[in-house]
């Protein structure tokens, strides 16, 4: 039986912050932006034209979730966005206000290096080499 992972929660502060940063600062595709009962929404987001899963927004709404925001995996990074050309999109994202901790880094794997987003979960955006 095949199986793929296809959504990952990401619990954020504000829908809409969270939506503006990853589909204007980062060229997210919005795929479902629906309102659900008790003033939820269903909003789910892609890297343009990628493979791989989505991310589901999540609102926090009590003081657990709150405090998950931006920590969800401990510090480490957790989140990694390939890219068939790091150059390109490392200048699009720093000139959109993209946070990066490190300047590029070229490892034996591919050319690396890690972002935050307005929550302080890091992302390794990553171009692998040939």
């Amino acid at each position: 039986m095949p199986q793929s992972l296809f959504l990952i929660t990401l619990v954020v502060d504000d829908y809409d912050r969270a939506k503006a940063f990853y589909c204007d600062c980062l060229g997210f595709d919005c795929l479902q932006d629906e309102i659900q009962p008790e003033g939820k929404r269903w909003v789910v987001i892609k890297p343009k034209g990628g493979e791989g899963a989505a991310l589901l927004l999540a609102q926090a709404t009590d003081d657990k979730q709150r405090a998950a925001i931006g920590n969800q995996t401990g510090g480490r990074v957790g989140f990694f966005l390939k890219t068939d050309d790091f150059v390109r999109d490392h200048a699009a994202m720093t000139a959109k206000g993209v946070r990066f901790l490190e300047p590029p880094r070229h490892e034996v794997y591919g050319t690396v290096a890690v972002f935050s987003d307005p929550y302080g979960n890091t992302w390794d955006l990553i171009q692998h080499s040939s």
